[in-house]
């Protein structure tokens, strides 16, 4: 039972990892109990990653326990199991902030703390930085341990197969922990698994192997394929051989629960030469029912009653949602149609798609690069490919998007959920750049709704242009307008004026459209008549309808929730130059965008109402005209 305000005692006595070494093993895994019930506690409060924290609680404990950090670097992956890690390392008493403005990360961050070797927030870095701290030590002639913890889901992007080849290459003394908890490797774990990886590591069994292999080496050839032959009987009990391949010396798989056995495991091979894997198995969610029953609904969940496990609902209808119905609406009656995700079925809304057409859609796991080049290549065979992929994800793909969409010219619609800020996930998952991402791409058409009824729209229009085209939309809900019956095609390039007016003229891209339209009301109080100009696209970009307000006022205000530099504002100013027209561009900031409740960091940068009507006021105030 997880009770609000239960009473710690353990937990109160642990300050720093340095005091889990003054506990028994029977206090480990009583403090596991209790780290389990803060996470559980505060995240139904806070909202955050829940099942990925609970699922390492015990591995996280066990490294502390043998490990000495910050002196040895303890480096997640994607960082939303760090909870526990976080409450072990001094941050225990701001943990209650976490995810809140001003509060504590959600992921790791170096600036946070000096435990968090390397920040993160995207997936499948760890093995890389890894071996990138791994190196530098030996260069430096300095005596650490380096630690990656590494999920089986980010083991599918290429950037940690990457990082287990260099680090075979290299051979160098580090440990990859391969945290496994939805059998993406291993179906059997059992006694005689974790008694076999337990007797690996003690020494014995190593020495035995190396003593062989060099017997048999002396056999001019035999002894070659001899040596391979063992090497593939030693994997035959255990599903390593991959990662011994690539020049890893594999152990396990093993229990990821059993504190005691954990901590035997990580003393024997913490001082093994080369580089070393551990393959763990845990249960995501483990210890809180409801996380366990259902781990995919609370892998990132919101505000929830602890007692019973039910989420905080709204009737909100979000973006996320109409794209989907949308997609399936216009999949019915176009077969070429398909949808490709990037290991968010859930998040991107393609989990009713993937149910409606199983076979016409695609989940290529965390690995964005190769799903936009899966989707040139089925686009180039005459299909209608839509990824839907986050839109901090679709970074990672940019060079596919250039070289395999954009210079070809293929007809691939990217669909870019989470665009402009998404909350209290921060700096690594703001939408921050895409308009600037994909502003200097060739062939490309970007369009972004000004609310939902306007998304179904931009689907249909994408799917008919035979263009690549790219769609950015925000979290959540929309402004709750009604939606038409059925979607049409937008005119390319072409914007909508959606209030006339002769003293100012906002121009806004997104859902920023109906900030302006509030804003255009708070000006009319001070007798400021201003014109809203849904843009619609920013590339290309609606010159006709700017030159035409430039004939009724020479003051803009550009808004949008993309970075300044390099977005719609910066666009909107090369066509008005020369003309002796006033622009004042609202953004965000060139700077990474702290975490922290959407509404009130769009209060800070000036995304609202009132924030839009206060920069034209100034404009007036300073006789700009």
């Amino acid at each position: 039972m997880f009770l609000l305000g239960a009473i710690v005692k353990i937990l109160d006595a642990v300050n720093n990892p340095q005091d889990l070494k003054k506990l028994s093993k029977e206090e480990l895994s009583l403090l596991a109990k209790e780290i389990r019930e803060e996470i559980v506690n505060t995240i139904s409060v806070n909202g955050g990653h829940l099942a990925p924290s609970l699922g390492v609680v015990e591995l996280t404990v066990a490294m502390h326990y043998v490990f000495d950090s910050p002196r040895d670097k303890i480096i997640w992956d994607v960082g939303h199991q760090s909870y526990a890690h976080k409450i072990l390392t001094g941050r225990k008493n701001k943990f209650k902030t976490i995810r809140t403005h001003n509060g504590l990360s959600g992921f790791p961050r170096r600036s946070e703390s000096e435990h968090d070797a390397f920040g993160v927030g995207h997936s499948s870095t760890s093995i890389s930085a890894a071996l990138g701290f791994a190196t530098a030590r030996d260069i430096k002639n300095e005596d650490y341990k380096v630690v990656a913890v590494i999920g089986d889901g980010s083991m599918t992007g290429g950037l940690a197969f990457e990082g287990l080849q260099n680090a075979g290459h290299l051979k160098k003394n580090m440990l990859v922990i391969l945290n496994d908890n939805e059998m993406f490797i291993s179906q059997k774990v059992g006694a005689v698994a974790g008694y076999l990886a337990k007797l690996l590591t003690v020494g014995m069994a190593r020495k035995v192997e190396e003593k062989v292999m060099k017997t048999v080496s002396r056999f001019h050839g035999f002894g070659s394929p001899f040596r391979k032959f063992i090497k593939r009987a030693k994997v035959i009990l255990f599903p390593g051989m991959l990662f011994e391949e690539m020049g890893f010396t594999y152990i396990g798989p093993v229990q990821g629960h059993d504190i005691n056995n954990l901590t035997v495991i990580l003393e024997n091979i913490k001082d093994m030469e080369g580089p070393v894997l551990l393959h763990v198995i845990t249960k995501k969610g483990k210890g809180y029912i409801p996380a366990e029953t259902e781990p995919i609904k609370f892998h990132g969940v919101g505000k929830f009653d602890v007692k019973t496990g039910e989420i905080v609902k709204t009737n909100e209808v979000t973006y996320t949602k109409v794209f989907s119905d949308t997609l399936i609406k216009l999949a019915h009656s176009d077969k070429k149609i398909v949808a490709i995700t990037a290991a968010m079925p859930e998040g991107t809304g393609l989990d009713k798609f993937a149910k409606e057409f199983p076979n016409r859609y695609f989940d290529v796991g965390i690995a964005e690069e190769h799903a936009i080049t899966f989707a040139a290549a089925m686009a180039a065979d005459g299909m209608k490919p839509v990824c839907a992929i986050y839109s901090t994800f679709m970074q990672r793909a940019i060079d596919n998007i250039i070289h395999d969409v954009a210079l070809q010219n293929l007809p691939v619609t990217f669909a870019l959920d989470r665009a402009g800020l998404v909350g209290e996930d921060g700096g690594t998952h703001h939408g921050a750049f895409d308009l600037s991402y994909l502003n200097y791409i060739p062939n490309l058409i970007i369009m972004s709704p000004a609310d939902e009824n306007e998304l179904q729209h931009m689907l249909k229009t994408a799917l008919n242009s035979n263009k690549p085209c790219a769609i950015r939309y925000p979290r959540g809900a929309g402004v709750g307008g009604k939606l038409d019956k059925s979607p049409c095609v937008l005119k390319i390039g072409k914007g909508t004026v959606v209030k006339e007016g002769d003293d100012i003229c906002f121009l806004a891209i997104g859902s920023h459209v109906n900030t302006c339209l509030k804003a255009a009301q708070l000006l009319e109080k001070e007798n400021i008549n201003a014109s809203v100009i849904n843009m619609r696209f920013l590339k290309p970009l609606d010159v006709d309808i700017i030159k035409e307000a430039l004939s009724k006022t020479k003051k803009f205000v550009t808004v949008e929730e993309n970075s300044l530099i390099g977005g719609f504002g910066e666009s909107v100013k090369n066509v008005l130059f020369g003309t002796g027209a006033e622009v004042e561009c609202i953004g965000l900031p060139d700077k990474f965008i702290e975490h922290g409740n959407v509404k009130v960091l769009r209060k800070k940068y000036g995304l609202t109402p009132e924030g839009v009507a206060n920069k034209a006021l100034k404009m007036f105030a300073d006789g700009k005209k």
